[in-house]
């Protein structure tokens, strides 16, 4: 439940209440550690420790099992002198976020002590875990134990009566519904003598009055009263007050003002709406300075409490909106950081790849090239003869052609791979026939097939229409037939075979490679992925053809696979046919 903001600062201005010096029951302290001498050291260090007139309950738990259920038998356990190396090392720091977050036990003290800060490095424990105070068994002398458990339980004392005082307040809140209601009325009443005896920390007995407007003649309400006063709740009119009762009431509504007596005051407010509030207490005790001023600043509070009677449940409708607001904003911002989150991750990615593709170029562009300088070489001393020996220059030529075109084809991969990396990028589909489509990457790679003395078929219906972008999905199947080609042996057999199921267009790739093994199995679409399997015929690979075909047939909202086949692999590209 929310608390209006007026009563938050007088929450605030609690805080620097010093606790009462009387006695009370004992201070709770839990000892959570797997070491029974550490039980009986702190015992013994503490045999005599006091603090305001009270003494300590010393439990004990050896595990965070133990403490766990210690925990929840002891909720007003003040201070707990927590072990991180348990069961295992991080079983300490689990058990204080059993605590906070199952307990739900946010006003216990949690000193951490640990004979291995290594294995809890305390920057980032005190900044990760709801904790208090952390100490290394070794420095943690008598007296430096002494200090640190005194500043815990006053820590625990004043966060203690921050709960308590709260919790009176949210009764006097919960209590007012509606202005002129009586019954409603009265329970904000009552609410106040309890929160003043709370804020006092003494019983007492008192009575408050109210009445409408100064003039003396008016009719009194006893809203609400405590101990010997608690007879006089209801009644209305002077007839039904004591004299000497009614003299004093009527006494503090002529002064308007506070007034402390020996065990006896009386305390007026006037509410905004012209509304004026007398409380009588009667306590076993002198009001000491510091109370007097915790009473003058709850009432100076308590007049706008009487008035936002009426206006609290439009107070709650509003919070609850803010509260939507706030959550909605929240959401908002965290779709944000997604966001940069994402982005981040793709720079991170873009960065790695670049590396891989400045380690790819240096790897595999360097064996034509050399091939290049090498021939180049022979051509400059084959030419410096006489006469120049033509056949010989221009088997030279070849070869500096062949190594040429590898070049160019890898370097057309690169390009290719790159294109296909954009965020941007996209694809023109036009109703096109797959069967011409596959016959013309059959056709291209023929001379490629016949140095190897393949066998390159095709097969299918005479014609497969789908909608797709020609040029990309001809690269796609390309890669997929070269590179069957690529792994099949001389001799070998390559079929392009095609289909219709259903609503979508199916093309197979079989091959008689030496199949695929479970290891390249699980990463054979990945970029710069280099497969247990070699080129049959000493061919260069890059290790992208796979993946840029994977990123085409994505980019027409369909999948590509592999399967092993009776002999070899069967690749298999499945697109939605996307014609009516």
């Amino acid at each position: 439940m929310s608390v209006p903001d007026d009563l938050v600062e007088f929450l605030d201005e609690d805080d620097s209440v010093p606790a009462p010096a009387a006695t009370g029951p004992n201070w709770k302290v839990a000892i959570i550690d797997d070491d029974p001498a550490v039980h009986e050291g702190t015992r013994f260090a503490l045999y005599d420790y006091r603090l305001g007139g009270q003494g300590l309950e010393m439990l004990s738990a050896y595990s965070a099992r133990e403490g766990r259920e210690l925990l929840a038998a002891h909720p007003d356990t003040a201070v707990v002198l927590l072990d991180v190396v348990m069961e295992h090392e991080g079983a300490g720091l689990e058990l204080v976020d059993h605590i906070r977050k199952e307990l739900k036990n946010d006003t216990v003290r949690i000193i951490l002590r640990t004979g291995q800060p290594g294995q809890a490095p305390e920057r980032s424990v005190i900044v990760d875990y709801d904790i208090n105070d952390y100490k290394a068994k070794t420095e943690l002398t008598a007296d430096k134990l002494f200090t640190s458990l005194t500043a815990a339980l006053r820590g625990y004392q004043q966060l203690h009566r921050m709960v308590e005082t709260r919790r009176g307040l949210e009764i006097i809140i919960e209590a007012a519904s509606t202005l002129f209601d009586l019954q409603s009325m009265q329970r904000l009443a009552e609410g106040v003598l309890t929160q003043l005896a709370s804020l006092l920390e003494v019983e007492c007995a008192g009575i408050l009055v109210l009445r409408d407007d100064h003039r003396v003649d008016e009719q009194l309400s006893v809203l609400a009263g405590s101990g010997c006063y608690r007879q006089f709740v209801g009644s209305e009119g002077k007839t039904e007050i004591h004299g000497d009762l009614m003299e004093v009431v009527r006494q503090a509504f002529e002064r308007r003002c506070h007034d402390f007596l020996d065990r006896r005051s009386t305390l007026y407010l006037r509410t905004g709406s012209g509304r004026e509030v007398v409380v009588l207490l009667e306590a076993a005790k002198d009001l000491s300075p510091t109370n007097r001023t915790l009473v003058e600043v709850f009432c100076s509070r308590l007049a706008v409490a009487f008035d936002n009677v009426i206006l609290y449940q439009q107070l709650g409708e509003a919070n609850v909106q803010l509260e939507d607001r706030v959550a909605k904003r929240t959401g908002e911002l965290r779709m944000a950081n997604r966001r940069l989150a994402a982005q981040s991750a793709e720079l991170r990615r873009a960065n790695r790849f670049k590396s891989e593709i400045l380690g790819t170029i240096a790897h595999d562009l360097k064996n034509p090239l050399g091939v290049i300088l090498g021939r180049a070489e022979m051509l400059s001393d084959l030419l410096a003869l006489d006469p120049t020996p033509l056949e010989s220059v221009g088997a030279q030529v070849g070869h500096v052609r062949d190594a040429a075109r590898r070049l160019t084809g890898m370097v057309d991969t690169l390009i290719s791979d790159a294109m296909n990396d954009a965020l941007d990028i996209s694809v023109r589909r036009d109703p096109f026939d797959l069967m011409l489509l596959a016959n013309d990457v059959v056709e291209a790679n023929r001379p490629l097939a016949e140095r190897k003395d393949h066998e390159l078929a095709i097969q299918g219906p005479e014609t497969l229409i789908a909608c797709c972008d020609h040029d990309r999905l001809w690269e796609a199947v390309d890669n997929l037939v070269s590179n069957a080609i690529k792994y099949s042996p001389p001799g070998g057999k390559v079929r392009v075979e095609l289909a219709e199921e259903g609503d979508d267009a199916l093309i197979h790739v079989h091959d008689t490679g030496p199949g695929l093994s479970p290891e390249d199995a699980a990463r054979l679409f990945g970029r710069f992925q280099r497969l247990s399997a070699k080129p049959t015929g000493g061919e260069s690979s890059t290790g992208l053809g796979l993946s840029i075909a994977k990123r085409i047939v994505e980019l027409h909202k369909g999948r590509i696979s592999a399967e092993p086949g009776p002999t070899g692999a069967v690749f298999t590209i499945r697109i939605p046919k996307g014609v009516p």
